[in-house]
């Protein structure tokens, strides 16, 4: 628990405010998934591979620190997660229903959120390495 502890104080403080607005929009859209897991299998997959991407980002954080390949963890698991969430749209057991309109937003937000990630990897392949921090605006 202690790493999380430390991973989410350094999100708090090493991350624009724009960066942490994103993110509660990302996890509020994501977990409505919860719900919809409870008699959609299709959301109990979305969950698991939202699940596994923080998880893996926490990993790589205890490797790692705040640096520009945490995005990493969210590359690994939500890519595919995003493929399949994709995939869904247009058959007939998601067309029309909520299920089917929360799907468009959450693929939206996920692959808003996945651009970031891809954007952060390749600073970091470029030689970007330092640990994040917060340019303080004059």
């Amino acid at each position: 628990m202690e790493i999380f502890e430390r991973f989410y104080g350094d999100l708090l403080t090493r991350s624009a405010e724009w960066e942490l607005i994103g993110l509660q929009v990302f996890l509020g859209v994501l977990s409505i998934a919860v719900l919809f897991a409870l008699f959609r299998h299709e959301a109990r997959a979305i969950v698991f591979g939202t699940l596994l991407g923080i998880g893996m980002t926490i990993v790589i954080y205890g490797q790692f620190g705040f640096t520009r390949i945490l995005g990493v963890g969210s590359i690994l698991f939500w890519t595919p997660t995003l493929f399949y969430m994709a995939s869904l749209q247009g058959t007939s057991a998601v067309a029309k229903t909520w299920f089917g309109r929360w799907l468009w937003l959450a693929i939206l937000v996920m692959g808003a959120t996945l651009a970031l990630d891809y954007y952060d990897l390749a600073r970091y392949l470029m030689g970007e390495r330092g640990i994040i921090a917060l340019i303080a605006s004059s």
